[in-house]
């Protein structure tokens, strides 16, 4: 019986083989869970370290810091005047420029009617300028002013365009008399702006044109100004001193 028992006790090459493998495999499993898991860890960290960079280049780093300021769409201002005015700070990092400050502080500029400021990247910024238009020309003792057609007093004029019309107001007329004679001069076409001498404004709703071959045209208010503009296109074709087109349904013409 004991020697039955030592026969079967020495050992089987098999058997061993298939303990090994099983071993190694094992040790393999082992290792890629261990490979799986710093794996992971390595990534986090490249992860981690790739945002912390980028977000030092872009926050903190002068490679990306402003060299320069883009103006555009003027054409009365001057650009120097526009890049005083929007006092970037250059050197600053682009990515913290406070664009709503800088829009600001171009808005406060006469002649702008709206800004758009934005990030021209990698190291500029830039400023799209639109600037306000004039619809006629006020006199302020020696000086001619632009004037838009929100009323806005923006830019001085050497001499009058003829093309604009001159506003001239009464003595007692208020400030928001001017501001209605610009929506009337505002809403004029070219051609019958072209005609215009110069606007006489005494309240909001007695607004006149004169007109340079003499007539006048009794306007009022600025309201329902394009239907105006319309029935006065048509009459001035007719022989008139003066036209009254302050209810444009119902004109009046006296010879």
């Amino acid at each position: 019986m004991s020697l039955f028992t030592r026969d079967h006790e020495v050992e089987d090459p098999d058997v061993e083989r298939t303990v090994r493998i099983a071993r190694k495999r094992f040790v393999r499993r082992q290792w890629a869970r261990r490979w799986l898991a710093w794996r992971r860890v390595l990534v986090a960290v490249l992860l981690l370290g790739l945002v912390t960079g980028s977000l030092w280049l872009v926050f903190a780093s002068s490679v990306l810091a402003v060299q320069g300021v883009r103006i555009e769409g003027t054409q009365v201002l001057d650009p120097r005047v526009v890049r005083r005015a929007a006092a970037v700070p250059t050197g600053s990092p682009l990515a913290t420029v406070d664009l709503d400050a800088i829009a600001k502080r171009v808005r406060a500029l006469s002649a702008v009617d709206s800004v758009d400021v934005s990030r021209s990247w990698p190291d500029a910024v830039r400023i799209d300028v639109t600037e306000r238009q004039a619809v006629a020309v006020v006199s302020q003792g020696s000086v001619l002013r632009g004037l838009d057609d929100q009323g806005v007093l923006f830019r001085r004029y050497p001499s009058r365009p003829h093309s604009l019309p001159l506003i001239r107001m009464s003595g007692h007329a208020r400030p928001d008399a001017l501001a209605e004679a610009a929506k009337v001069a505002g809403s004029l076409p070219s051609s019958i702006a072209a005609k215009v001498d110069y606007v006489e404004v005494r309240t909001v709703d007695t607004i006149a044109l004169r007109l340079r071959s003499g007539r006048v045209v009794r306007w009022g208010s600025a309201d329902e100004s394009a239907a105006k503009a319309r029935v006065l296109a048509v009459l001035l074709k007719q022989k008139a001193s003066s036209i009254d087109v302050s209810v444009p349904g119902q004109p009046i013409i006296t010879r």
